[in-house]
């Protein structure tokens, strides 16, 4: 038997009433789509990595690993600068 669960629970945090701040999403990509935005293969990209030149990425389980959205265009902006 459950118990009745408030809906911010369900969603997540509750939005304060008055704010204008949207909320951003941290979106997690992964090694194609990070191939194609930075141009770089596989290999330089594990090769930065570890040199601590490439921002490094999330464990999904397994042996999956994603890139957070946000951290690979600051690394690219960075580049642009």
């Amino acid at each position: 038997m459950s118990l009745p669960v408030s809906k911010e629970a369900i969603v997540g945090e509750g939005v304060a009433k008055g704010a204008t701040e949207t909320r951003r999403v941290t979106r997690l990509i992964r090694l194609p789509e990070v191939q194609h935005r930075v141009g770089l293969g596989r290999s330089t990209i594990y090769r930065w990595i570890s040199e601590g030149k490439f921002p490094k990425p999330v464990p999904l389980g397994g042996y999956s690993v994603a890139w957070a959205e946000d951290e690979v265009e600051a690394w690219i902006a960075t580049r642009l600068k």
